[in-house]
């Protein structure tokens, strides 16, 4: 261990709970560690190191014994454990890669370096060198011959044999349930690669990926209550992005065919289990295609990143075991509500007959709720838990599908499906609308929805109908949940335990 020529001024525990807030009340257990602190400072030994080169990670050296054996390392990490056995020492040394013992010896490292080694704590953080062997009970090993305290840790970690338990405070304290549950540590690494494994696909095939504005004068692009925010210079009000969808497909009437962007987005809704008032997603647009081809994609993609990230197409979920290789099943939303609830809905020509039959089934629907309000409520009370393997429901009605090209066959309806697994959607896509005239017509209907007092409606955006009035080539578009996927391929249970650090409401 080294010391610094200059001493390091920390006051005593008591001097720091002198002037100590009300809101921080020390425990006896972080009273004794700011004891070690002053300790430090008084032997000169700087407890919050700089720079420090190491060689290797525990994983590196684990995974090359055999060529790692009686060769030197340097290592940097966490005190996770640790046995004073009079004369000798072990501890558990965890970095980003694993976790490794390191032993040390009072005759090699001398009284005054072995006595600080003894008192330091699980939580510290060291960096060390020595040589790799293997104990007589077969334990891979850093023999250390020096190390140096990088930081001093204040706070105690979770109790050894229990770790970070409490869901809540998990996700409060996300670098807590990082350091004790190595578990968590994984499902991220997990994100990264599927988030990486989409990038790779999609560059691939020829997409662009793209940047558009976070803070938008008009919330648009899904049907979603916004975040609102103000621009002081420009004396505006702004909203926090919903979905990038408008600025994406203005892109196309730019003259680009193929684009996409991974996305935050904000919606100002409830949380849950499978909600997060802040999700990502990706969104690609392609110029020429319909949602067929998005349906193609949709399926290619996620099996593909399935495969990649995991090894597999077939996944373990909260008990389940689903299929993600393709293809999946295609139904319309007419026929598969048919199936579970009975309703026909060829035969409830207008959203009078379509309400008397619904409240049949006991639902809530809203008064003046349109045919295919109905429709879509009826799907999700009675079909959406049901759809475990993934499968498109396809060919949405017009009134919940603003954005969606209408069909020539059935203008009630729309070419456009959302992807379904283990009961919960996982994409949205369809065949773009480009006819400027229908669009306006979408929108003020949008807009008739938003002055009855529904704050999910869309806005009216006359800058996207004048680039619609440039001409937009015909085009698929899609969405896919980032967040739930992960959620799927991690058998994550929560949202929550996806996202590193999710909303919470503040404890005070």
């Amino acid at each position: 261990m080294t010391e610094d020529n200059q001493k390091r001024q920390i006051p005593a525990s008591s001097e720091i709970e002198a002037g100590q807030s009300v809101a921080e009340d020390l425990n006896e257990l972080m009273k004794v560690r700011r004891e070690k602190l002053h300790e430090l400072a008084n032997q000169g030994i700087e407890p919050y190191g700089e720079k420090f080169q190491r060689t290797h990670y525990a994983a590196d050296i684990i995974q090359h014994f055999e060529a790692m054996d009686g060769q030197p390392a340097v290592l940097a990490g966490r005190i996770m454990a640790k046995r004073v056995m009079g004369k000798a020492s072990f501890a558990n040394l965890q970095d980003s890669s694993g976790n490794i013992q390191i032993y040390v010896r009072l005759d090699e490292l001398g009284p005054e370096e072995y006595a600080c080694f003894e008192k330091l704590d699980i939580g510290d953080i060291i960096g060390c060198s020595g040589k790799v062997f293997r104990t007589r009970k077969g334990e891979i090993t850093l023999h250390i011959d020096s190390y140096k305290i990088l930081s001093k840790s204040l706070r105690p970690l979770p109790e050894k044999w229990h770790g970070l338990k409490d869901v809540d405070l998990r996700y409060r304290q996300r670098y807590v349930d990082l350091i004790v549950n190595p578990e968590v540590k994984q499902a991220f690494i997990t994100r990264s690669k599927v988030v990486r494994s989409i990038r790779n696909y999609l560059d691939e095939k020829g997409f662009l990926e793209v940047e558009t504005p976070m803070m938008h004068p008009i919330a648009g692009g899904a049907s979603a209550r916004p975040f609102t925010t103000y621009h002081n210079t420009l004396d505006m009000k702004l909203y926090m992005r919903i979905a990038p969808e408008l600025y994406l497909k203005r892109l196309l009437v730019g003259g680009f065919d193929k684009v996409y962007e991974i996305n935050r987005n904000f919606r100002n809704e409830g949380i849950s289990t499978k909600h997060n008032p802040e999700f990502t997603t990706i969104e690609l647009y392609q110029a020429y295609a319909d949602y067929e081809v998005m349906m193609d994609l949709t399926e290619d993609l996620i099996s593909q990143v399935a495969q990649e990230v995991l090894g597999t197409t077939t996944v373990e979920y909260e008990g389940v075991t689903l299929c993600l290789a393709k293809p999946w099943r295609r139904v319309p939303m007419l026929e598969i509500v048919k199936e579970y609830s009975g309703l026909d809905f060829t035969q409830l020509k207008d959203a009078d007959a379509a309400y008397q039959a619904a409240k049949k089934l006991n639902l809530d629907i809203e008064p003046g709720a349109s045919w295919g309000d109905i429709l879509n409520v009826v799907f999700e009370e009675k079909v959406e838990d049901k759809l475990i393997q993934p499968t498109f429901i396809i060919d949405y009605p017009v009134d919940i599908s603003p954005l969606a090209k209408r069909q020539k066959e059935q203008p009630e309806l729309t070419y456009r499906f959302e992807l379904f697994i283990y009961g919960r959607e996982m994409a949205n896509a369809f065949s773009e609308l480009n006819d400027p005239i229908d669009q306006k017509g979408r929108f003020l209907a949008q807009v008739e929805k938003r002055n009855a007092g529904d704050d999910e409606a869309q806005m009216y955006d006359e800058d996207y109908i004048q680039a619609l009035e440039y001409g937009m080539p015909p085009a698929g578009g899609l969405g896919i949940g980032i967040d739930r996927l992960v959620m799927l391929l991690t058998n994550s249970s929560s949202i929550r335990d996806v996202i590193l650090f999710p909303l919470m409401r503040p404890r005070d």
